[in-house]
């Protein structure tokens, strides 16, 4: 049975990476109105976010999951290589380019403009790759490679990868025992000969086979089966694994004897897919490395996919968030908000992730004993201010230390529960203080937002804004409190309208 406890030891594994890696750049902004210059909309340009792009991003999402990486690949001696090499530090990755003379850095720059992608704007040369860069590239490999656990190669087709480098790569990887999946990019698998695993996606698959697949047929996994092993059997390919999007993934081997394995996709809402498949390589890579069944090991991608295609732009999986998707996908769906109450020390890791992602942290707390519109408002308005909503709980004892004895109404289980199931809020966390201010110390928010409190009577806002934070006072919605609901039921109680 697949556990999250694997995701914890992912941090004890080491991984090399191999490919082309690109900057990825994007431009947010707004089109107010058309150019008098031209018929074309002026963009207006509002932040800007550079990261790691191709190959970059499977070391990203590594890095993330706090798997040790090593990276080769190539890069020119640019502006955009500076940028790399700052990005794949703060990763902590061990890296090394070839850097032939005049090839520029691939950098794919974005322009979005209310959450949709206007126009992509490319630099790139295509790389020629001689026999002096292939021995370049081959002393850099056997440099490390004994450090891995596995080779993950993603080819973009920028020409890092020909038929000749690929060959060695997969050559020394089988000198020093050493599995090696490939993301590939290529029509002709011979490039991937030898390869204990190849992802095509489904429409790389179709190419590939010349032949198309209805993923809907009664007949679709034998038909995969079939084509799969020929392929296989002709390339030399040890198992295939096919992403199928919104449907999932197939894992086929060369054991003719196995069924293949298929998985539905979890993904429920899809925002953007840009990097999916590197989220999928990485967790699949660091799955199979860390002893997973291909089973597992496949649904733990698919569940890291799920996570990435729900975020805008290139986008990392966290461990906490991997490990609630398998919490929650364990569970009774019934019960599936308990994977967003988490403890102050998993809320402390899931920020550090959401900060290295430049999302903004927000933060308000209550005691919530009887959820009423007030509440819903506040949530809402807090959510406004910020990527990612914490919401302070009061524990049962702390609630009866303020409020007395014969409070709260309903237990801390329910009251978090409940608060949780609300779409604004993206994790609960109880505290047992009379106030959240070591809370609020531990997790360090950009925004504190409540409705009710001054500044000069809020000791929370004032820590926050102490290290450059904000502090939000709500707007608070009159006549609806707990005690408002506890007035209206006594005078129920008195006219015998309820019967307790």
């Amino acid at each position: 049975m697949l556990s999250a406890q694997i995701v914890n030891n992912f941090k004890n594994l080491k991984i090399l990476c191999i490919g082309d890696i690109m900057l990825d750049k994007f431009l947010y902004g707004e089109v107010e109105r058309i150019s008098p210059e031209a018929p074309v909309p002026i963009f207006k340009i509002t932040k800007e976010k550079s990261m790691l792009g191709g190959t970059g991003n499977v070391i990203a999402n590594l890095s993330s999951l706090g798997v040790k990486t090593f990276y080769i690949g190539a890069a020119g001696s640019d502006d955009s290589s500076v940028m790399l090499e700052h990005f794949l530090k703060q990763t902590g990755c061990d890296y090394s380019f070839i850097k032939p003379q005049g090839f520029p850095t691939t950098t794919k720059i974005r322009m979005i403009a209310n959450n949709n992608h206007l126009i992509r704007a490319d630099k790139e040369t295509f790389l020629q790759m001689d026999e002096n860069l292939l021995q370049e590239l081959r002393k850099k490999i056997e440099a490390v490679i004994q450090k891995a656990d596995i080779v993950l190669v993603s080819d973009y087709k920028k020409g890092l990868l020909t038929l000749e480098s690929t060959k060695m790569i997969i050559d020394v990887c089988k000198k020093y025992g050493k599995k090696v999946l490939v993301d590939p990019k290529e029509r002709d698998f011979s490039k991937y000969s030898g390869a204990d695993m190849v992802k095509p996606n489904l429409k790389e698959f179709e190419l590939v086979s010349g032949k198309k697949f209805d993923t809907s047929a009664k007949d679709f996994k034998q038909k995969i089966k079939s084509e799969a092993l020929d392929i296989m059997k002709k390339y030399s390919i040890n198992n295939l694994l096919i992403t199928l999007s919104k449907d999932g993934m197939i894992f086929v081997s060369s054991d003719f004897e196995k069924e293949p394995v298929h998985i539905p996709a979890e993904a429920k809402e899809v925002f953007d897919v840009s990097g999916a498949g590197d989220t999928s390589l990485a967790v699949l890579g660091a799955s199979i490395a860390a002893g997973l069944k291909i089973e597992d090991a496949m649904k733990l991608a698919n569940l890291a996919s799920g996570i990435v295609v729900g975020k805008l732009g290139t986008a990392c999986v966290s461990p906490m968030e991997l490990k609630s998707a398998v919490i929650n996908h364990s569970s009774d769906k019934t019960l599936a908000q308990a994977s967003k109450i988490i403890s102050k020390e998993e809320a402390v890791e899931i920020i550090k992730d959401l900060k290295f992602q430049n999302k903004i942290i927000g933060f308000t707390n209550g005691c919530f004993d009887v959820l009423h519109l007030g509440h819903i408002h506040s949530f809402a308005a807090a959510k406004k201010e910020c990527d990612c909503l914490f919401v302070g709980l009061n524990s049962d004892s702390s609630v009866k230390r303020i409020k007395g004895e014969q409070f709260p109404l309903q237990d801390e289980k329910t009251r978090a529960y409940v608060v949780a199931s609300l779409e604004f809020v993206d994790y609960v966390v109880m505290f047992d203080e009379d106030t959240a201010l070591e809370l609020v110390k531990a997790l360090k928010p950009d925004v504190i937002a409540k409705e009710g409190l001054k500044i000069d009577n809020w000791p929370e806002a004032k820590y926050v804004l102490s290290y450059g934070g904000r502090a939000v006072e709500l707007e608070r919605i009159e006549d609806y409190s707990t005690s408002a609901v506890l007035t209206k039921l006594d005078e129920m109680k008195t006219n015998g309208a309820l019967n307790v």
